[in-house]
């Protein structure tokens, strides 16, 4: 595809590392990211449908100042928060899956104001469900091992072999391998959006700007060496590179689905997440699960 050619490569000053003022309106995006899934979330009742919680999060962040997409909101509910057995993309788009009493959801959205963006994933369930809490608890694990990882300039392809390592140690199955490539994380950068409207366009789900620096960024990256995408295979064989990472750890437990998504920052020599006031730190610290000291950015 013409979007993935060379000939839109960025040059190395666009990959430099985001200044602080910049790290703030990522921060902002995200924030207003996980509100919009919080309040989706309180409004959700049994039978709603993937499709209809969706739209609610299209609805809402539009509301809320939002001109474009990453990609399009997302919504999974019961079984289908594990990705079993989805095989091709089309399958990870909202469908008329109702929700029910004591199922998970995931609500993943990724909006773009002026030229930040956000991309991040919000699990719940709608009323109990022992097996989603379990996940859920272990999952802060992953937050404290992948930063530890990166700090340790292991290389991307370690740090995502080691995490499905650790994965299949606490008995889980490593889920994100469903998502294309077998996406771990993937590079967050500015993206110079051209719509401005309330009905901002999409293309297989991405937003028509966003796939445009996406391919950019392939481009940059098979010239340079390194990889926008994390995963386990050859492109990622390298050290973590500076700039902004959107980290989505996924476990699978019969049947059950559980994630986190949210931004990472890297510098040469250091590596923090952008924010430590996100729903899962908040959750983690009412259940006193015991959290690494974080370089918070307030």
């Amino acid at each position: 595809m013409p979007i993935f050619s060379p000939f839109f490569q960025y040059t190395q000053h666009q990959l430099q590392y985001p200044t602080v003022d910049e790290l703030a309106e990522f921060r902002k995006v995200q924030r207003l990211a996980y509100q919009c899934a919080e309040e989706v979330a309180k409004e959700l009742k049994p039978g709603m449908t993937e499709k209809q919680a969706a739209k609610m999060q299209k609805v809402w962040l539009l509301d809320h100042g939002v001109n474009d997409f990453f990609h399009a909101p997302f919504a999974w509910f019961g079984e289908r928060t594990a990705f079993n057995n989805f095989k091709i993309a089309l399958q990870f788009f909202p469908t008329n899956k109702r929700l029910e009493e004591g199922m998970p959801f995931i609500l993943d959205n990724a909006p773009i104001m002026g030229e930040y963006m956000a991309d991040i994933g919000y699990t719940g369930c709608l009323g109990e469900n022992p097996v989603l809490e379990q996940v859920m608890d272990d999952l802060a694990f992953f937050r404290e091992k992948i930063l530890e990882l990166v700090k340790a300039r292991r290389t991307i392809r370690e740090i995502s072999q080691q995490v499905d390592h650790f994965i299949e140690l606490k008995g889980y199955e490593a889920r994100h391998k469903a998502y294309p490539f077998e996406t771990l994380a993937h590079e967050v950068s500015k993206i110079s959006s051209s719509h401005q409207n309330k009905d901002p366009k999409t293309l297989f789900g991405f937003g028509i700007d966003s796939l445009k620096t996406l391919g950019r960024l392939i481009g940059t990256g098979a010239v340079q060496g390194w990889s926008p995408i994390w995963n386990s295979g050859k492109m990622a064989d390298h050290q973590p590179v500076a700039g902004l990472w959107a980290v989505e750890p996924h476990l699978g437990l019969n049947g059950v689905g559980a994630k986190w998504e949210e931004m990472l920052v890297i510098t040469d020599d250091d590596a923090y997440w952008l924010d430590d006031e996100t729903p899962q730190m908040r959750r983690w610290r009412e259940r006193n699960i015991v959290m690494p000291e974080q370089k918070a950015i307030a």
